[in-house]
């Protein structure tokens, strides 16, 4: 008896990390990481066909670098003053179609790039490109944790998340198909348009009569919605200063915008450079370094899914430790990458973590200021993503360019480690504990 009884009460405990969830829910989480999918799939172009963009203008490595880092430039405006944005009209329905405002500064930048036939008017195409990339995931990932119960945040953000490692594998793939019917203008005239009936979708679903649905749903079997009807139809427009005040406001928010900047000048330290050095080291064509630069995206979707999950119980902190410590050791095993066979190998235990720290991010920033939600990943995603993809296309191309490949993952792998730091100091979230202000 005893013994059946500590097996029952092991399943309960392995059976209460199992999510569920209205069918709504699950639709729009659906249709969602579909827009992250697109998302992760645009961010993958430029460095993917950036050895054949050198060759084209005759770049050396680091103006290669200095065209990333404009790229996110427009990025950290478009996180920055679109994602705040994304917060104005209000919550639930109404970020679907903020969603679309960011996508079109994205296909616009993309058909101009494709279409440039100077260097100016590429590097100008691609800071107006990079703010729709840096928009559209702060409006996003705030909508999908509005469609799900507090109790299950960090699962339904992880699994959205999920979109990013599987375009990473997906995109260079799928570019590399296009390279061998086109040429790199090709991938940036073709790709973006996918985002279009995925925006149909999500403002197809994002109504609140759906809403009103999941929150009943919750309700009923002891939950907690993240947003409801009445405090939507009390919502008027915000101004989007106060909104930043308010993100910033919370000691959370600021660590995680550190915390996002190092972790991300860490991943493009490697992703922006990853098929220059399979091309270079690994003796492959850029079709076989395109789609092997993407075996991370194999991977991926666990380590997200997997952690969001977990943090859900065992806290925020916790996951953060770990995923900071595992970047690290895959970090440092990218100096050993010279043939096909280790690519995939490192890559593939690469992804396990590679991006799995952003949803667990993501939650806490939501679990911390909900209604400013997109205005503090927005923070994140234009000091994190474009601030550090600003700097470290220069930074890693001119190391790579006077020391080598081994020499830029020693200071990346380093990055990682010391987001250990500013994680130790938030305030833990999960289970609703909220921290206090300032």
């Amino acid at each position: 008896m005893a013994g059946g009884a500590t097996s029952q009460g092991k399943a309960g405990r392995i059976w209460r990390y199992v999510p569920r969830g209205h069918p709504v829910s699950w639709w729009m989480l659906l249709v969602t990481t579909g827009a992250i999918l697109i998302t992760s799939i645009d961010r993958t172009i430029l460095p993917t066909v950036l050895p054949a963009i050198l060759r084209e203008f005759d770049l050396s490595t680091a103006q290669g670098g200095l065209l990333v880092s404009l790229s996110f430039a427009g990025m950290a405006v478009g996180g920055i003053i679109l994602g705040t944005l994304g917060d104005s009209p209000g919550r639930g329905p109404r970020r679907a179609w903020m969603w679309g405002v960011a996508l079109l500064f994205e296909i616009v930048g993309a058909v101009a790039t494709a279409l440039s036939s100077t260097l100016n008017q590429l590097r100008a195409s691609r800071i107006l490109g990079g703010m729709g990339e840096g928009s559209m995931e702060p409006v996003n990932v705030a909508m999908v944790g509005e469609w799900w119960q507090k109790e299950n945040r960090g699962f339904a953000v992880g699994t959205h998340h999920t979109g990013f490692p599987i375009g990473q594998f997906v995109g260079p793939a799928l570019i590399g198909a296009l390279l061998a019917v086109g040429t790199w203008r090709t991938a940036f005239l073709v790709i973006p348009l996918i985002g279009i009936p995925i925006f149909v979708l999500q403002t197809v679903l994002a109504r609140k009569r759906n809403l009103e649905k999941v929150n009943r749903w919750v309700r009923e079997r002891g939950m907690t919605p993240s947003v409801t009807v009445d405090q939507i139809e009390g919502e008027g427009w915000t101004n989007p200063w106060t909104n930043i005040r308010l993100a910033l406001s919370y000691r959370n928010v600021r660590l995680a915008v550190l915390t996002n900047f190092l972790l991300l000048f860490s991943e493009f330290g490697i992703a922006s450079f990853l098929t220059l050095q399979l091309t270079q080291k690994a003796g492959l064509s850029l079709g076989e370094a395109a789609v092997v630069s993407g075996a991370s995206g194999i991977t991926g979707w666990i380590g997200q899914i997997v952690w969001g999950t977990v943090s859900d119980h065992r806290g925020r902190k916790f996951s953060l430790g770990i995923i900071s410590v595992g970047l690290a050791v895959a970090t440092l095993a990218m100096i050993f990458i010279n043939s096909a066979a280790l690519g995939w190998i490192i890559l593939i235990g690469w992804g396990l973590f590679r991006n799995s720290p952003y949803p667990v991010l993501y939650s806490s920033v939501i679990d911390t200021v909900p209604d400013a939600a997109s205005s503090g990943m927005g923070l994140m995603i234009g000091v994190g993503l474009g601030v550090s993809g600003t700097i470290v296309g220069s930074v890693s191309g001119y190391i790579i360019e006077h020391f080598g490949f081994s020499w830029n993952y020693l200071l990346l792998a380093a990055i990682y480690l010391s987001t250990l730091i500013p994680v130790m100091m938030m305030r833990e979230t999960a289970e609703g504990r909220v921290p206090t202000r300032r």
